[in-house]
């Protein structure tokens, strides 16, 4: 559904190492993981700087793309991939943390701004366009006066955990409405009427 040819590149954005597996701020990674599993594959090292996984998901192709650099150098990769395998931005799905909606909250947009989202920020200059597809998942704001940037670099709290797999289950659902479905229709399944 997504592209001309069909193929989608979906880049899931997060840190690289264990000690960044679960921060919020790795939430593209971690849905990325669950969409592996539903392909059924592993993971390779690509020459674009990204780990890739070629597959289907709802009968709709797909390239899985986890960046190896930090989150601010998203770019490099996501554009390198995005050459490598011939996708328009617009076929471009990044997957991402964000702070204005609430935990678990996911929605689905093409282009708009970054919000101070340097992942987000960094591909959008690499890609030399906004409009890329995005599914938001919702972190929630910080408590208090603490800084966005320290939250979204901590582990999920134990009470947001409990709820976790639920809510990666339903942006992996999201990632392959959008993908199978297109956004409006993705949009009108996954968002809620209120």
């Amino acid at each position: 559904m997504v592209g001309t040819d069909g193929l989608a590149l979906v880049v899931g954005l997060g840190n690289p190492g264990p000690g960044y597996a679960g921060n919020r701020h790795n939430i593209g990674f971690l849905v990325l993981d669950e969409l592996a599993g539903r392909i059924g594959g592993k993971f390779k090292s690509h020459k674009a700087g990204a780990d890739v996984l070629e597959g289907r998901l709802s009968g709709s192709r797909v390239v899985l793309a986890k960046p190896r650099s930090y989150m601010n150098l998203s770019g490099g990769a996501t554009a390198g991939a995005a050459r490598f395998y011939k996708v328009e931005p617009s076929s471009v799905v990044v997957v991402h943390d964000e702070l204005d909606l609430p935990f678990g909250q996911v929605r689905l947009k093409l282009g708009g701004g970054e919000n101070g989202h340097n992942g987000l920020r960094s591909i959008s200059k690499s890609l030399g366009t906004k409009d890329y597809l995005r599914v938001r998942f919702g972190i929630g704001r910080p408590p208090g006066r603490q800084d966005p940037a320290d939250f979204v670099l901590k582990d999920f709290t134990s009470t947001e955990r409990k709820e976790l797999a639920f809510a990666i289950d339903l942006c992996a659902d999201a990632v392959e409405g959008l993908v199978s479905l297109g956004l409006e229709a993705a949009q009108n399944k996954f968002h809620p009427l209120s």
